[in-house]
């Protein structure tokens, strides 16, 4: 039996309208071989009436719910397949300290940082003791760059602290350096992505806003800055536990010496007209409605199972 496909998209969460862009796209792309269908959630929850003995799920969530491994613990109770990473390396992947913490023991680069909560901030003076060079304040268990303050000087990043109210935050050094991303995709790397934001900062407007960001792929890097980095991609995808696809950001410091730190791991990449997967994808000779009946293949099985 053919079965059929839910692509689910929106939820609530600062990332709802991305997320119902990347469904609207996957849902296109599915739609030519598959029997698919779009379904936009406005709460928080599993919708009614799919069936898991013949529904596969495509979750084009973002953000929370849809990526902290709790839509798909929720999947996993009501028995759906679905394609992406398990409920686990979602949820390690989104809480950013956890993520880093088994790169470091995986034995890859991250920057260094500092992990607080709203009620426990460090002042700004701690900040740049710990980094002299300034810091990235960003939420630790957010995803799209939601909240993101670089703290280049003091004043920055006392006007960035005061604006935390809730949750948990970390600082990390600031790394001056050309950002990459690398989708991977079962296991394996696909081609490098140099993001090149105006302003310098990749944060949630220059990521989905058209003609804020150029993006170069494949990447115009030496072959061994590329290997490095791609086998550091398939080394991070292991080390989270990831399953089907995922996507790794890089900031490489110095190409000639091969430095650079692994900046995050993001477990349900964004399918927008400026995403950074599909960019990798294309790379290694998948165009997108290729790429979408790829990322399909893992649930496919374990629903034919």
């Amino acid at each position: 039996m053919k079965p059929k496909i839910a692509v689910l998209c929106g939820g609530i969460s600062p990332e709802r309208d991305v997320s119902i862009v990347s469904g609207q796209n996957v849902f296109e792309a599915l739609s030519e071989s598959f029997d698919a269908k779009l379904v936009r959630l406005d709460e928080n929850k599993l919708p009614n009436g799919l069936d898991p003995r013949e529904t596969i799920i495509y979750p084009a969530m973002h953000g929370d719910y849809g990526e902290d491994g709790t839509l798909q613990s929720e999947l996993d109770d009501a028995g759906f397949s679905y394609a992406g990473c398990g409920a686990l390396a979602s949820r390690v992947c989104m809480v950013k300290p956890a993520a880093k913490a088994l790169l470091k023991f995986a034995g890859l680069p991250v920057a260094k940082s500092l992990e607080f909560s709203a009620q426990n901030k460090p002042s700004a003076e701690t900040l740049f003791s710990l980094f002299p060079n300034g810091s990235i304040i960003k939420p630790a268990d957010k995803g799209s760059s939601v909240g993101l303050v670089v703290a280049r000087d003091m004043q920055s990043a006392a006007d960035g602290l005061k604006r935390i109210s809730s949750g948990e935050w970390m600082a990390e050094e600031f790394l001056k350096g050309r950002e990459f991303s690398i989708g991977v995709i079962y296991g394996k790397a696909a081609g490098v992505v140099e993001i090149k934001p105006d302003g310098g900062v990749y944060d949630f407007k220059r990521k989905y806003t058209a003609g804020s960001t150029v993006y170069e792929f494949p990447a115009k890097i030496s072959k061994a800055a590329e290997g490095a980095m791609r086998a550091a991609a398939e080394k991070a995808y292991a080390a989270c536990g990831c399953r089907d696809f995922s996507r790794v950001d890089f900031i490489m410091t110095s190409e000639s010496d091969l430095k650079f730190a692994i900046l995050e791991i993001n477990t349900l990449p964004g399918m927008t007209p400026t995403s950074l997967l599909p960019k990798s994808a294309s790379c290694v000779g998948y165009d997108f409605k290729k790429l979408c009946a790829k990322l399909l293949e893992g649930a496919i099985k374990r629903f034919e199972k």
